[in-house]
């Protein structure tokens, strides 16, 4: 008895750490669409912001991304993560501050190879005050946002 006791636990266990891992938390707009309907490999290769094209557009991970060209989305569709932005496409000062935030896609930057959009660019001189200890506190605060408001 104590066996079965044992492994119903472990079962509940397991759906549970599976559900809280299915858990998103994205900023997108009413369609579903990410980063504002701009280009995510442009913040690295054109080091700007590039409107994309529904021409070109591709769905991951419960977000529709924009590519202004079919090369960039080839590069996306070949490694997502290199490309996706952190903390869902919020402002990561925001997130270090354990708050959801818009942000202006002309205030990126990328850190340590990953996009981290700003709501703006006097916020993103805040965070960069402090850009790796500001980061740390994001990721700390990114999973507990995540599992109070992600769905």
């Amino acid at each position: 008895m104590k066996i079965i006791s044992s492994l119903f636990v472990a079962l509940g266990l397991l759906a549970f750490s599976a559900g809280a891992q299915a858990k998103n938390l994205l900023n997108l707009n009413d369609d579903g669409v990410a980063i504002q309907g701009y280009d995510p490999v442009a913040f690295f290769t054109d080091n700007k912001p590039v409107k994309g094209s529904d021409r070109y557009l591709l769905k991951h991970d419960g977000a529709i991304y924009f590519f202004a060209s079919k090369e960039h989305k080839d590069l996306f569709k070949a490694d997502p993560d290199k490309y996706t932005p952190e903390f869902g496409g919020y402002c990561a000062y925001g997130v270090s501050r354990k708050k959801l935030v818009e942000i202006d896609v002309n205030a990126f930057q990328i850190v340590n190879g990953k996009l981290l959009l700003q709501y703006s660019k006097g916020v993103r001189d805040d965070f960069n005050e402090d850009t790796q200890g500001n980061l740390a506190k994001a990721r700390a605060n990114w999973t507990v946002l995540v599992a109070d408001k992600g769905k």
